[in-house]
């Protein structure tokens, strides 16, 4: 079974994601990809496409509850690497919860994650 974020993407076309300019500044060592993303205040930058009354993030190439990847997935911001799908590390995630539902797709359950290896599941950073 794949990992379920593969067949969702729905945080990505529920929330704004915002974080610190300097994640987005190559000679800071950022890793987002500037080009995607808009100012939105003096020290933060936004993924374009989610600041708007519909929110969708440009780095997101899918068809929410069907298919689903990020196109920047080994640089997106620190903000989306915090964000663990539901029951992933045996917690429930709010924001996954709220954003499936929002999009008519059912709470991540136990099942859900059966057959999903260790290794193909996104560890959280570092604290």
């Amino acid at each position: 079974m794949a990992h379920p974020c593969l067949s969702c993407g729905a945080c990505c076309a529920f929330f704004r994601v915002s974080f610190h300019w300097s994640e987005a500044d190559p000679s800071l060592g950022g890793r987002v990809p500037v080009e995607l993303t808009d100012s939105l205040r003096s020290h933060e930058r936004v993924m374009r496409g989610t600041s708007q009354s519909k929110p969708r993030c440009i780095a997101l190439d899918a068809d929410i509850g069907r298919y689903s990847r990020c196109t920047i997935h080994d640089r997106r911001p620190s903000v989306c690497a915090a964000v663990p799908a539901s029951l992933e590390f045996g917690e429930r995630s709010p924001q996954c919860d709220k954003s499936r539902l929002a999009h008519g797709l059912h709470a991540l359950t136990e099942a859900d994650w059966a057959g999903v290896a260790d290794a193909e599941r996104n560890p959280l950073p570092a604290a």
